[in-house]
């Protein structure tokens, strides 16, 4: 025997067939179902998202951006004050 739906209040008049359990039900009472979003279903029926179909978390940025080197880049004072290091480039 068939089941009377009352719809009168809802945002639609329509009804739907829930895709797992083929039970008559209320269009608005029918949601997506998360791993197969053609499928309108019960909330009782929906599966629950599979974590195994999230995509890879982002891999740890463990290097270093701009790394230096391990000797020392800075001149001492000596080979500063020598003139025989001096580039003279002024002629």
């Amino acid at each position: 025997m068939s089941t009377y739906l009352n719809t009168l209040g809802e945002k639609t008049l329509s009804i739907a067939v829930c895709d797992r359990c083929k039970m008559k039900a209320k269009l608005v009472d029918l949601v997506s179902d998360p791993n197969a979003p053609g499928l309108r279903v019960h909330t009782y029926c929906a599966d629950e998202f599979d974590p195994w179909r999230l995509p890879a978390r982002a891999q740890d940025k463990i290097t270093i951006e701009y790394p230096r080197p391990d000797v020392p880049i800075s001149t001492p004072n000596d080979q500063l004050n020598d003139p025989s290091n001096w580039n003279d480039n002024t002629a």
